[in-house]
């Protein structure tokens, strides 16, 4: 998703790992190089992208911007406070499925009541963070992994489950042939610790606009 709202700068590990990638991988190399001076931001808003995340679930990401814009427009600032004031009714029509805006209201709710307290994520693991999140209603490890990339910008997440990922995948390295998730799974292991950018590269080749959330 595309619309900017704050200041935002690349990870300070982005240089070092792409440099890293392109040294070891011929495909990394090339992207590395036509994407040169472009990198993965943060919003710096935890609940703005777990929202973005929850609306952008199974639709493309043109689908999920306009899904957005009808949505922000009829909300103004995407807060808790603001869904919460909405509720499920005041959101019909904004172009989000019934159980899309439920889940958006639980995540309102989760975040008003302190259950989820975004303070706590920065000395927890990947694996804790998701744990934690997948307690919401709607987020699933997807979702969540979409969170660890795109807020909190860890280094080595490689979503598995995600569409894009795999579609780059299968037409960079095995010719556009569908593999199984072991195979994409062994392919992921030669960009450790870089994951999360390799990520990045791979969906951006597939999309003249950077995938953001």
């Amino acid at each position: 998703m595309t619309t900017t709202d704050t200041p935002r700068a690349a990870p300070d590990y982005w240089r070092e790992a792409s440099r890293a990638l392109a040294r070891g991988d011929r495909v990394m190399g090339t992207l590395v190089r036509r994407y040169r001076g472009m990198s993965l931001v943060s919003r710096g808003d935890a609940f703005g992208t777990l929202a973005r995340s929850i609306v952008g679930q199974q639709i493309s990401v043109k689908a999920a911007d306009a899904v957005w814009s009808r949505f922000s427009e009829r909300v103004g600032q995407v807060t808790p406070a603001r869904l919460a004031h909405f509720g499920i009714a005041g959101l019909e029509g904004c172009g989000l499925s019934v159980r899309k805006t439920e889940y958006l209201i639980d995540l309102a709710e989760h975040f008003a009541s302190g259950r989820i307290d975004p303070s706590r994520w920065q000395g927890m693991g990947d694996e804790d963070v998701i744990g934690e999140l997948i307690d919401v209603r709607g987020i699933g490890r997807w979702t969540a992994e979409m969170f660890l990339i795109f807020y909190l910008m860890r280094p080595d997440v490689f979503p598995l489950d995600d569409l894009g990922l795999q579609k780059a995948v299968f037409l960079h390295y095995f010719a556009g042939e569908k593999q199984s998730r072991r195979a994409l799974a062994e392919i992921g292991e030669r960009w450790r610790p870089w994951r999360s950018v390799a990520t990045w590269y791979l969906w951006r080749s597939l999309d003249p606009v950077p995938v953001e959330y």
